[in-house]
């Protein structure tokens, strides 16, 4: 009994291997029989279309501010308040700071006081002076009538001349005086520090406070830092493959994830003349407006830029593009729908779903599904595309 179970089982395992010897012998005869024998070949097509293209790539950056501008005193000191707080709007020559100006007042005080001792000094040689020359006069007159003799008149002389230069110092004095009390003053002023920056911004926004109130500085030490938010600068890097695409002036989008389904619009400002050799990659700043100021400097975002515009494109599917001996090319579907043509084709740009055929134009439609099962003269029956089912 156990010797015909073991017979029944050999015999069932070489039925199983005849009938699969059977199956790949007539699959390798079907593979080996012409493919003009097999019948016409399913494939699915879609029309050629001429129309407006536009390549675009997407690369990630961050947010930048387009300028910013650190407030520091001119001179050092103690802070005796801060103006400004953090995200506040300042406009130009507001005043952010001031500093303990308790000594620097007394300075100008002082000034005051010895410019005025100068002036009085000038005075009191103009009046020696005007005493000098009436006796001068007096002395030439009465030389003139024989009355007085040469060593009067030289010493009157000598009087002047001594009189005319104390005035000139005195005068000279009032001058270093009122320079003194003139720096006094304007240190002074820069006990109250202002935001002045350059550009045609009014306002710009408090991004950071460095310092507190109560703490001494030293001169251009940075109290705040402004930064202007409209435009804002969208910075990305950019491979060499896309690079020489790039031109100042180009449209941009760019999103965000701080505002998903949010797109902002901007133009490409300016464009770096190097690459990092550890990236090999390019900086491009892209300006985007931002007069809501929804976008703030280093939100992370991803910038979709315009590299070309073709007005008139021959474009195919990018499925219906197909290698044949290491060329490319694209199986086109005769007048008749009844067979197709190989016909190599140059690709240019790609774009989606779409690629940009360059060279001879062509018309008609051409496969993007069954190329497998074609060849140049193969016969075909366009069928069409499968489409899932919507609940």
């Amino acid at each position: 009994m156990r010797r015909t179970a073991t017979t029944l089982v050999l015999l069932a395992a070489a039925g199983a291997l005849a009938w699969a010897l059977r199956a790949r012998f007539l699959e390798l005869d079907g593979a080996s029989a012409p493919r003009a024998d097999r019948g016409p070949v399913p494939v699915e097509v879609a029309p050629v279309e001429r129309g407006p293209l536009v390549l675009r790539r997407t690369f990630s950056g961050e947010l930048d501010a387009v300028a910013q501008f650190d407030v520091a005193p001119k001179i050092g000191g103690r802070v005796a308040r801060l103006e400004v707080e953090l995200g506040d709007a300042v406009q130009r020559g507001q005043v952010v700071a001031r500093l303990d100006d308790a000594e620097l007042a007394q300075a100008t005080q002082l000034a005051e006081a010895e410019l005025a001792v100068a002036r009085a000094g000038v005075s009191e040689a103009e009046s020696d002076l005007a005493t000098n020359e009436r006796e001068l006069a007096r002395v030439q007159a009465l030389s003139g009538e024989g009355l007085s003799s040469e060593a009067l008149l030289d010493e009157a002389r000598s009087a002047v001349a001594a009189a005319t230069a104390r005035l000139e110092l005195a005068r000279a004095t009032v001058a270093s005086a009122a320079s003194r009390l003139e720096s006094a003053r304007i240190r002074l002023g820069y006990a109250v520090v202002t935001a002045d920056w350059s550009g045609s911004d009014a306002t710009r926004i408090v991004a950071m406070r460095h310092v507190d109130d109560g703490v001494t500085v030293a001169a251009t030490a940075p109290l705040v830092s402004i930064v202007a938010l409209d435009p804002i600068l969208a910075v990305v890097d950019v491979p060499e493959r896309d690079y020489a695409s790039l031109a100042t002036g180009r449209r941009a989008t760019v999103t965000t994830d701080a505002h998903p389904g949010q797109e902002f619009e901007g133009v490409v400002a300016r464009i770096a003349p190097v690459f990092r050799r550890a990236t090999r990659q390019a900086r491009v700043e892209i300006e985007v407006e931002n007069s809501t100021q929804l976008l703030r400097p280093g939100m992370f975002v991803r910038a979709t830029l315009e590299l070309a515009r073709h007005d008139d494109a021959l474009t195919v599917p990018v499925a219906a593009l197909t290698q044949r001996d290491g060329a490319t090319g694209v199986f086109l579907l005769d007048a008749a729908r009844t067979s197709v043509s190989w016909r190599p084709v140059e690709v240019g740009a790609r774009e989606g779903e779409r690629a940009l055929i360059a060279g001879e134009p062509f018309e008609g439609e051409v496969v993007v599904l069954g190329q497998d099962g074609c060849d140049d003269g193969s016969r075909v029956v366009p069928v069409a595309a499968a489409t899932e089912d919507v609940p």
